[in-house]
């Protein structure tokens, strides 16, 4: 934590902080006139360099060639980023939900999108020019910990998709999707009700054909793992029970 330096009693500074501090220490902070740095609140507020935008259920938010200039953050709904080959052959490689961050590739030197993002239900997404991200990065620490904390998580999560697609069945790497989707396994509540999704997306995402999925998914059914009325596509409620598919004969890497 920065340290506290009042040099004019009527004067309120911002301070980053730790996005955990302690009540305690937010007290304390208080009394001495000092303003918590909070990146949710920052995120959630249009500013210089930052914009909200409401997206309709398959609208596009940025297309696979454009120019990459701008952060995203999900406040509210949930996207799918996909990825087009030269072929014309389309693959959808992550769905992304609130509390994510998205287009962290022009941070890195991408001078053009390498995949299309595309609203798959209605969403509320904060917009951040590359300039007014770097800013906040470099002077502010509790943004800094919150983003870093998110790109550590997507590589933990890039990894474990590696394996997964490596060594899985494509049964296993259904249900593992399924309960992704569904938040399991996540800080955040997990939501056993999936928004609409089709079995053509479910297969896209784990590499396998239709026919396979809708077999397990009737498979699942049957077994008590997930439930539905008739089309997946009106949604799906995934049971914790789900686990025992993917929990039996775990890959292991050896050195």
């Amino acid at each position: 934590m920065a340290k506290l330096t009042v040099d004019n009693p009527g004067f309120v500074s911002v301070l980053p902080v730790k996005a955990k501090a302690s009540r305690k220490n937010r007290a304390v902070l208080r009394e001495r006139g000092a303003t918590l740095f909070d990146p949710k609140d920052f995120l959630a507020r249009i500013g210089n360099g930052r914009s909200i935008g409401k997206y309709r259920k398959g609208q596009i938010v940025f297309s696979q060639g454009d120019s990459a200039d701008a952060v995203f953050y999900i406040q509210k709904g949930k996207a799918k980023l996909t990825v087009v080959s030269e072929q014309g052959k389309e693959a959808v490689i992550a769905i992304l939900s609130v509390g994510e961050f998205f287009g962290e590739g022009c941070l890195a030197g991408q001078a053009q999108r390498i995949a299309t993002v595309t609203a798959m239900t209605d969403a509320v997404i904060a917009r951040l020019e590359k300039p007014a991200i770097v800013q906040v990065i470099h002077q502010e620490p509790a943004f800094s910990e919150m983003f870093i904390a998110h790109l550590l998580g997507r590589t933990i999560r890039v990894e474990a998709d590696l394996v997964d697609q490596l060594f899985n069945s494509s049964e296993k790497r259904l249900a593992r999707m399924l309960l992704l989707l569904a938040n399991f396994g996540k800080e955040a509540k997990p939501e056993p009700i999936i928004a609409k999704i089709s079995q053509e997306t479910l297969a896209e995402m784990i590499g396998t054909t239709r026919s396979r999925v809708s077999f397990f998914m009737n498979k699942f059914r049957k077994l008590g793992f997930i439930a539905y009325n008739g089309s997946i596509e009106h949604g799906i409620e995934v049971h914790s029970s789900l686990l025992n598919v993917i929990l039996h004969d775990q890959p292991r890497i050896e050195n």
